[in-house]
């Protein structure tokens, strides 16, 4: 499988002029290239190829004068910006297809932008130093801070800026699947705000609202930000600012569901989620608080965790009714409204925790053998049925059931 590996780059100021010009041009050929093809297909032409605009807008471009500075940098970035607008035109058209999501045509891109990017392919002739460092073509060798061993050789290094002013080399390499020792448990997983996780062995994780814990600096920040007069070097001080902070915030985020999505993998041979609908939740008055969680994150970390260490994942359907449903005895016992955070089965008379019932009927849908004792069930007064002995009321029925970078 493959996996990226991520490094914090530390270019001097020389070096960040280099880069600097590196983004420039592959935006600029990006472009050329993109603008090319659209006079093709608004005059009724046939797309031009890669191939073409490779020698017309790289190799005959540098010997012209208002092209020249192309030749200042290493020609695998242009070419790997063609190979960038190809993926994005194979997108755009494969989601027109039905073939995966839909996506935006390709669109021109700007020096505004918050996140730059240049890739290097083996082509280039970059390397890895003996003393640690980057060595880039016509950039030179950058200091990086090494917070692991890459597993095996990366074919391409992928240099990127963040709107914060922070620089990073990206390798995407082949690792091997690394089979953890197989164990008995099995988790289902309920995903919430008040808390970040509620596991079905009655475990609850609270949130960590990294967002919301912000805010007060982030405001000052802001404001900090929006009396600097548009066009100063002041007001792009305060704009890196307030990127620096937010991006903190995305840091922990990002190492709160590192942290937490291994630990569950390491400790469960099967994990069980829910295919929550996050754009829609997105449009509605809990939005802030849905995107500081970040759940769509934390369930990729999983998917591709469980892969890497041999272990099983699930989706269920986000239709599943697992609020609805009595993890004792199966009974679906109608919607409830979210004030309602524990409920008495009718048929049963389970006294339930609404979250930890939920995520063991998630378990259960994805065909995990779970208990339903890990949902913190008490026996209530049973009213005696109406109806013979062992059979449901109207209306109700049982629920079974789910099918990394």
């Amino acid at each position: 499988m493959q996996l990226r590996y991520s490094f914090r780059l530390y270019p001097n100021g020389p070096q960040r002029s280099a880069l600097a010009r590196a983004f420039g041009c592959a935006r600029v050929v990006y472009n050329d290239a993109l603008r090319a093809r659209e006079t093709a297909r608004a005059g009724g032409e046939a797309f031009p190829k890669t191939g073409d605009l490779s020698k017309l807008l790289i190799t005959e471009a540098k010997k012209t004068e208002e092209r020249a500075w192309l030749g200042e940098v290493s020609a695998v970035v242009l070419q790997q910006s063609l190979r960038d607008l190809d993926t994005a035109y194979k997108n755009f058209f494969d989601g027109l297809k039905g073939k995966r999501l839909r996506m935006g045509a390709p669109r021109f891109k700007s020096r505004k932008d918050n996140r730059q990017a240049v890739r290097f392919t083996a082509n280039a002739r970059w390397k890895i130093t003996t003393g640690g460092d980057l060595a880039l073509p016509k950039i030179g060798d950058v200091r990086v801070k090494w917070s692991r061993a890459l597993p095996s050789v990366p074919p391409t290094v992928t240099v990127v800026k963040d709107a914060g002013g922070r620089y990073f080399a990206s390798f995407v390499v082949e690792t091997d699947i690394e089979e953890l020792p197989e164990t008995d448990a099995v988790v289902g997983i309920d995903l919430g705000l008040s808390h970040f996780a509620i596991l079905s062995d009655g475990t609850k994780i609270d949130a960590p609202r990294f967002l919301r814990r912000a805010e007060k600096k982030l405001k000052k920040a802001q404001q900090n930000l929006s009396r600097k007069a548009k066009g100063s070097n002041n007001r792009t001080r305060a704009r890196i600012k307030v990127a620096r902070a937010h991006g903190r915030v995305v840091d922990a985020r990002r190492e709160f569901h590192h942290q937490l999505s291994t630990k569950i993998i390491r400790e469960n041979q099967a994990v069980a989620v829910e295919d929550l609908t996050v754009k829609g939740l997105a449009r509605t008055r809990l939005a802030k608080s849905v995107h500081d969680a970040g759940w769509s994150q934390f369930v990729s970390f999983l998917e591709y965790k469980a892969v890497r260490y041999g272990r099983a994942f699930h989706r269920i359907g986000r239709f599943e009714p697992t609020s609805q449903v009595c993890s004792t005895c199966g009974v679906k016992d109608g919607p409830k409204p979210l004030n309602v955070r524990e409920w008495t089965c009718g048929a049963c008379g389970a006294v339930l925790d609404r979250d930890i019932n939920a995520a063991v009927n998630i378990a259960k849908a994805a065909g995990l053998a779970v208990s339903a004792c890990g949902a913190q069930v008490r026996r209530g007064s049973v009213p005696a049925q109406r109806g013979e002995a062992g059979t449901h009321r109207d209306g109700q029925a049982t629920v079974v059931g789910i099918p990394a970078l």
